[in-house]
């Protein structure tokens, strides 16, 4: 039988691992399958653009697992009481095709997102960075928040959002959490004085959150918004002037900040990075931007993972026929019993 992980499989998961040291393993899973990054057949999300939002398909294959998403971006969905992104995955093997796990990927997506921009920003920002500006107090806000917690030990975070209400759903949600909340009134107050800087808004627009006028030496830029064409976050000017850093350069060309850039703007994939085959940091003044916008591979990673957690809360489902006669598909939609009697071979044979 195929696995299934619902929403309040991954509740009743969470609140027995805890956020962060889920967080933690999920990002080990990310790191481990970056570092393996060769072995995977890999391609750019297949996406059905829309005037209202986005549809995508993420597949990602090591040759002995598949891993497929479906998820969405809508940011005017808040406006009718629905999320901005809704996401199920599943996990296949390869040698049978036969699905493993079917899983929701929703808080999935806001998990691993975390989880992937703490592993780049542990290898990209200064080694002693405590303060992360974020940008956006939406769905993914506390997510990163705890990631760059637990992974990092970020110990003050300031939150700047246009909606006061975001905010105030961001500090209710952290005040238990340790971290020293600090809400700004501007971008450039959040900004000001932070180590790493977090953009998580959700517009569907060329917006210019981050001037170049705010970005201090040593900063790391963690541009998470910006995940489609015509969507960006950053000035260009600020993009020219990091040292930046991908997942999967051919998509991040079409959807992420280098969407501004030329094509031959050189740019670092973050598994170089954490292999040893391309540097990371080379200076406490060098400004990084990991200009992330999602990659299979992660949510290749997050299913591996949750399959590995998931033995006490899966349940199986009805998803795929089991069969006696593996050729007889038939019998499963039409019993035996009002099936036409078998003719015999005899009966055809005139006279």
């Amino acid at each position: 039988m195929t696995q299934f992980t619902g929403t309040s499989d991954i509740r009743t998961l969470l609140r027995k691992t805890g956020i962060e040291p889920f967080l933690v393993g999920l990002a080990g899973y990310i790191e481990a399958d970056f570092r393996r990054w060769e072995e995977f057949e890999k391609a750019a999300r297949l996406a059905s653009h829309s005037r209202d939002g986005v549809i995508e398909l993420m597949p990602a294959s090591d040759g002995m697992l598949y891993a497929m998403k479906f998820v969405n971006g809508h940011p005017r969905n808040t406006e009718s009481g629905k999320l901005t992104v809704t996401a199920f995955g599943v996990l296949a093997d390869v040698a049978t095709g036969y699905p493993l796990l079917v899983s929701e990927m929703t808080i999935l997506t806001a998990l691993r997102t975390g989880a992937t921009s703490a592993v780049a920003a542990r290898a990209l920002a200064r080694p002693n960075s405590r303060v992360l500006a974020l940008i956006g107090a939406g769905a993914q806000s506390e997510f990163q928040a705890l990631a760059f917690r637990a992974l990092l030990g970020i110990e003050e975070v300031r939150v700047f959002d246009i909606d006061p209400d975001a905010v105030d759903k961001f500090r209710l949600n952290l005040a238990t959490s340790g971290l020293r909340i600090v809400r700004a009134g501007s971008v450039a107050e959040a900004v000001r004085g932070a180590d790493i800087v977090t953009t998580a808004t959700a517009d569907k627009t060329r917006a210019v959150v981050l001037t170049p006028d705010m970005i201090a030496p040593g900063m790391h830029l963690n541009a998470i918004g910006g995940d489609c064409p015509g969507k960006t976050e950053l000035h260009p000017d600020i993009v020219a002037g990091a040292s930046v850093f991908t997942e999967y350069t051919p998509q991040t060309r079409i959807e992420g900040e280098i969407q501004q850039m030329p094509e031959d703007f050189a740019v670092t994939e973050l598994w170089q990075v954490l292999t040893g085959a391309a540097a990371g940091r080379r200076s406490a003044g060098e400004v990084t931007l990991f200009d992330s916008v999602g990659f299979a591979i992660e949510d290749f990673s997050t299913l591996r993972y949750v399959r590995d957690l998931t033995v006490v809360v899966a349940r199986d489902i009805d998803l795929i026929p089991e069969l006696d006669d593996p050729k007889d598909l038939f019998g499963l939609a039409v019993p035996a019993a009002r099936r036409p009697a078998a003719i015999a071979v005899r009966d055809l044979i005139p006279g």
